[in-house]
């Protein structure tokens, strides 16, 4: 790599900037300055030219000061939107983003920020994008945030009802709606979160058949997987499986008699076993269904089901199921956010409920939400009406509790890019909590 004496100068807005190799080389490959090494990282350029860019300087001071030092300090007379649009440019994102907030800990989140929707109904569900921003379903529309909060083009379906989204990359939405009778249309679409365009349609394939169904629950795998529960007006009630590339339908599960996969609430991939954790949750169902499905034999190779199990009181109704590879076990929560857990060794066993969370109910709010279950860098986190739990150690002690005075029940959370999305369902507000970044002493 260029030596630390190898300088480079810039010329920004009229503004005369020199820094070294080793600054540049810490914005990284990927980003504007990345250009400026070949393959070996020394210096494409000749000793003492000059290279003009048309931007703000001001940014760039910044910005600069970012890869010397890895702080973020911005002047009081430098706007942080225009600060966080000048990153974009250079790819400098990620180290803005970076310096901004610390590594997530649930145990350290203070609440950031609070977002009013403008939808006319409650909101369904709430995606954190993989770069810190988030999409909002709200009925059959679906507004998009960028990790700057700025919101882009709403995506309308004109269908019934959305039933999930999921972020493929930072740049496409894939969408999970209802079919409509008679209008064959429904089921998947994935969309421009930047434009709201509509890039292409999942289709489900039955007997060499177009098939018009319903998506549910959506799910992912690194090997560019996309998963879906999908119900359709005759066999098509299953596990679809589509290539995230070329959009096409590669396989399809479908459920056994007397189990329930096509309308499942939830979908986990599970990296270590390759194995797809499917959940069909009370009160979608009058009983629970939980299983593992394993499509490289076609098989569920664990399976866990409340039929036939005593329930004498409401409160062991499974509400939301996680698996956890680590501990093999499954945690599930009932609408008391009592805490259960499923061991993966053995099918069909039962569960063993924790009620630690008594002490620590509150009042219950005129509209209570189903808990819902989320794990994240070794925490567990469960919601409960107006407030989200934290759960850490290997018994999984209740260590924190995130609420905020207003809102209503928390309907759905979700976890990505340094940040937790909340979702209230009243007043259509979602709320952000950032881990604050370390003080430099």
């Amino acid at each position: 790599m260029g030596i630390q004496g190898d300088t480079v100068k810039f010329n920004v807005g009229g503004r005369i900037f020199q820094t070294t190799a080793t600054t540049l080389a810490n914005a990284g490959r990927d980003s504007f300055f990345g250009a400026f090494f070949d393959d070996n990282w020394d210096l494409r350029q000749q000793q003492h030219q000059e290279h003009f860019i048309d931007r703000n300087p001001d940014c760039f001071a910044v910005l600069l000061d970012l890869l010397r030092t890895g702080d973020l300090c911005i002047p009081a007379n430098v706007p942080e939107r225009l600060l966080y649009k000048e990153a974009m440019f250079y790819g400098l994102t990620n180290h803005v983003r970076t310096a901004k907030l610390g590594p997530f800990d649930g145990n350290r989140l203070k609440l950031s920020k609070s977002v009013t929707g403008r939808a006319p109904g409650d909101g369904t569900a709430i995606r954190a994008g993989p770069d810190g921003g988030c999409c909002v379903a709200h009925g059959s529309m679906v507004h998009v945030f960028d990790w700057m909060l700025e919101e882009h083009p709403p995506l309308n379906l004109d269908y019934q009802r959305v039933n999930d989204i999921g972020w493929v990359n930072a740049e496409n939405v894939l969408i999970s709606a209802c079919e409509r009778l008679g209008r064959g249309d429904g089921g998947m679409g994935l969309f421009s979160s930047y434009t709201g365009d509509l890039r292409y349609k999942f289709n489900v394939v039955h007997d060499n058949q177009i098939k018009s169904y319903t998506a549910g629950a959506l799910s992912f795998s690194p090997a560019c997987k996309i998963f879906a529960s999908c119900k359709g007006r005759s066999n098509e009630y299953g596990i679809g499986v589509w290539d995230q590339v070329t959009g096409k339908q590669t396989d399809f599960f479908y459920e056994s008699p007397g189990w329930s996969l096509g309308e499942a609430d939830k979908l986990q991939w599970l990296n270590g076993t390759n194995c797809l954790l499917v959940a069909t949750l009370f009160p979608r169902k009058d009983n629970c269904y939980i299983s593992l499905l394993d499509f490289r034999q076609k098989t569920m190779v664990w399976s866990w089901s409340d039929i036939g199990a005593p329930l004498t009181v409401g409160e062991k109704r499974v509400r939301d199921a996680i698996a956890m590879e680590e501990c093999n076990s499954v945690c599930v929560v009932n609408e008391y956010e009592d805490l259960g857990f499923i061991d993966l060794r053995i099918t069909g066993g039962s569960v063993r409920w924790s009620s630690r969370s008594r002490l620590m109910k509150g009042k219950m709010p005129d509209e209570p939400c189903y808990p819902k279950l989320a794990l994240h860098n070794g925490q567990l986190f469960s919601s409960m009406n107006d407030c989200i739990s934290v759960f850490c150690g290997p018994d999984w002690v209740l260590t924190s509790r995130l609420r905020r005075s207003y809102g209503g029940s928390i309907c759905d959370f979700s976890i990505g890019g340094d940040r937790l999305f909340a979702l209230h369902s009243e007043d259509n507000v979602f709320d952000i909590w950032e881990t604050p970044p370390t003080p430099v002493v």
